[in-house]
């Protein structure tokens, strides 16, 4: 089954379509697939014909968001914690990610066509090396469209992903290439598996669970969050217009919610900065004050200084993350 569906939505989906385009739309959206082993168990299936029936979904899912003009979908298609469950049906999920992801590598002509670049999120050393090189080669080989987006977080956790953050920030300082006093709220969020791109404006989970299940917790902080009772299978046209008019009716108070955050991040960034400023000043005039003029000067020199660091950090953390894909490919071709 093709990870990008051809296909006009009928005449009713159409018009409902019109009308929702006529507010505010998402232009990124999340889902938590949701279901698949119930569903299984509601038609006597197998899990792992479940799982597959939850895979087509997703095609068709992303067909509906291409019609809606939602260029960015991200999805939660295995958990570290998935790993957890029994072996059999963990290699099963493996295994249909190997099938689909060299299914992928097949449509090359249509993603071009489309613009679709697909990004993993995750730490890819927990998989099968031969899943890691398929991963890579579809990821180098999108990573030049910029149409639309498809973020599959796979072997990931929000826990996992804020920690491996942390941890890149570290090695930053270790290197040299940023500070201590360079670590904020901002700079974790670019650090992040996802600083690509812009944070989800609607998350939606199916199946009637109410939780987040470690899936974008730090991304998800000023989005509109859905809960439907459908089951990911199940899931249908008129459930994502649904939650599309729900984040319409929170539209608003959702943009409230951001623009006052960019602003207190903008208030902690300055007085940290004005902090560091009235440190460096007391050591170099041995604890006597600098007049206002000095410091404002100092202040502008030192945010500037502040900000060209974080560039040449994240620049290398670009390069490290970029040579971890392609080295995955470069190993395929020698094989």
């Amino acid at each position: 089954m093709s990870w990008i569906r051809e296909g006009e939505l009928n005449l009713l989906e159409k018009i409902s379509a019109n009308i929702l385009m006529a507010g505010p739309m998402p232009k990124h959206v999340a889902f938590i697939m949701d279901g698949n082993r119930r569903f299984a168990l509601k038609k006597k299936l197998e899990r792992h014909d479940g799982h597959m029936q939850g895979f087509n979904k997703l095609a068709e899912t992303l067909r509906w968001c291409k019609h809606l003009n939602i260029p960015e979908v991200t999805v939660y298609a295995f958990s570290i914690e998935n790993f957890k469950r029994s072996k059999e049906e963990v290699d099963g999920l493996l295994d249909l990610a190997r099938q689909k992801f060299e299914r992928l590598l097949e449509e090359q002509e249509n993603l071009e066509k489309h613009g679709v670049c697909i990004r993993v999120l995750g730490d890819l050393n927990m998989l099968p090396l031969d899943l890691q090189e398929v991963i890579a080669k579809a990821v180098v080989m999108t990573k030049n469209h910029n149409k639309c987006f498809l973020n599959v977080c796979f072997a990931y956790t929000s826990r996992y992903e804020i920690t491996n953050a942390v941890r890149e920030m570290a090695w930053g300082v270790e290197q040299g290439l940023i500070k201590a006093s360079d670590v904020s709220e901002a700079l974790l969020s670019e650090c992040l598996y996802s600083s690509n791109s812009p944070n989800p404006d609607l998350l939606i989970r199916t199946s009637g669970e109410v939780r987040l299940s470690d899936f974008l917790l730090w991304q998800t902080s000023h989005s509109c969050l859905v809960f439907q009772s459908v089951l990911w299978p199940e899931y249908s046209f008129w459930n994502l217009c649904e939650a599309i008019v729900q984040y319409q009716l929170n539209h608003k108070s959702i943009q409230k919610a951001r623009e006052l955050h960019r602003e207190e991040q903008a208030l902690q960034q300055l007085e940290a900065d004005c902090a560091c400023i009235a440190e460096h000043l007391q050591h170099q005039g041995n604890g006597k004050p600098a007049d206002a003029q000095r410091r404002q000067e100092a202040l502008q020199h030192y945010t500037v200084a502040r900000e060209e660091r974080v560039q040449d950090f994240l620049q290398a953390l670009k390069h490290k993350r970029d040579t971890f894909f392609t080295n995955l490919c470069s190993e395929t071709v020698l094989t």
